[in-house]
């Protein structure tokens, strides 16, 4: 795989943060870096996709591997909470992340962006995926709702409308402007969020 430039990053320490971005500022090309575990079930059913990627992306753009069990202080420092979690560089700067199981046009995505330096487009909910959490949760709404709406069913009734609100949660300006100006106060003081 070295040759497809899909490789860990070996050490026989830790990495410090500082080494990190020293290796990533030395990379001539850009990086796409992959937080995983040898435990994690979606790590693995990403692998074939970030291989593929590897090989179409092969003399562009480097793939790191990285073991969050073998680095977690890595993985605190650059604030990542939840495995896989894909990152990509361009000269050094973080410019997009995913983070789960994630579909293979938004990880195109992140490799194109990786390549141009500017930051990925959201890549919106397919139709069918609109489709099908609107029908989920009008089901579980409606479930509630015929079996009489008392105890634990006004629970399933706000989840049904949870799942309604993922269909159209990009779309709703109300949202946006809230998860905006959430994500410019935890920028400004990440620490708050270590501390608490």
């Amino acid at each position: 795989m070295d040759a497809l430039r899909f490789r860990p990053l070996l050490s026989d320490n830790p990495m410090s943060l500082e080494e990190f971005f020293e290796k990533l500022r030395s990379s001539p090309i850009p990086v796409v870096v992959d937080f995983w575990a040898p435990w994690c079930g979606p790590c693995g059913a990403l692998k074939p996709t970030i291989e593929r990627l590897s090989q179409e992306y092969s003399s562009q753009v480097e793939v790191w591997k990285v073991n969050g069990d073998e680095d977690p202080d890595l993985l605190r420092s650059l604030r990542i909470y939840s495995i896989p979690t894909l990152i990509a560089f361009h000269t050094g700067q973080e410019i997009g992340r995913r983070t789960g199981v994630v579909s293979t046009r938004e990880l195109h995505t992140l490799f194109q962006a990786a390549l141009s330096g500017n930051r990925p487009m959201r890549v919106e909910p397919a139709p069918v995926n609109r489709i099908l959490r609107l029908g989920v949760g009008l089901a579980l709404v409606g479930l509630a709702v015929l079996s009489g709406l008392s105890g634990i069913r006004w629970l399933l009734a706000g989840i049904g409308g949870l799942i309604m609100f993922t269909e159209v949660y990009d779309r709703c300006p109300v949202y946006q402007m809230v998860s905006t100006r959430l994500k410019e106060v935890f920028r400004k003081n990440p620490a708050s969020i270590s501390d608490n």
